[in-house]
């Protein structure tokens, strides 16, 4: 580590022909604006992917754990009732889940449709 005043030194790494190639910022957008852009059009790409199966069981996983523990840690419900109401749950979240998806992803195709319809 330089001192704490000091700058600390980048490695140039030459070619062998002479050249010296600095790396520039790759990870990062080069200002606000460009992150804003990269920042919506992953928005975007995530809501335009149609439901899956996989995504509604991971949910499913997770709202039944919720479920489970607020059974057994407010509730009191005994772990053997609470396990058996929450396998019932899973089996009714994963084609619950799967279905709002579907309807939520229709209602943006037809709202970006009806959005592209009136821009052109």
């Amino acid at each position: 580590m330089p001192p704490p005043r000091q700058r600390r030194r980048r490695k140039h790494k030459g070619t062998q022909a002479g050249t010296v190639r600095r790396r520039g910022r790759t990870s990062r957008p080069t200002s606000r604006g460009e992150a804003r852009d990269v920042a919506r059009q992953r928005r975007v790409d995530r809501t335009s992917r149609p439901p899956t199966w996989r995504a509604a069981i991971n949910r499913a996983v997770v709202s039944t754990g919720v479920f489970f523990a607020v059974l057994v840690l407010l509730l009191k419900q005994s772990v053997t009732s609470a396990v058996e109401l929450s396998l019932f749950m899973f089996v009714f979240y994963i084609p619950l889940g799967y279905t709002i998806d579907g309807f939520i992803y229709r209602m943006r195709q037809r709202r970006s449709q009806s959005n592209r319809e009136t821009e052109s």
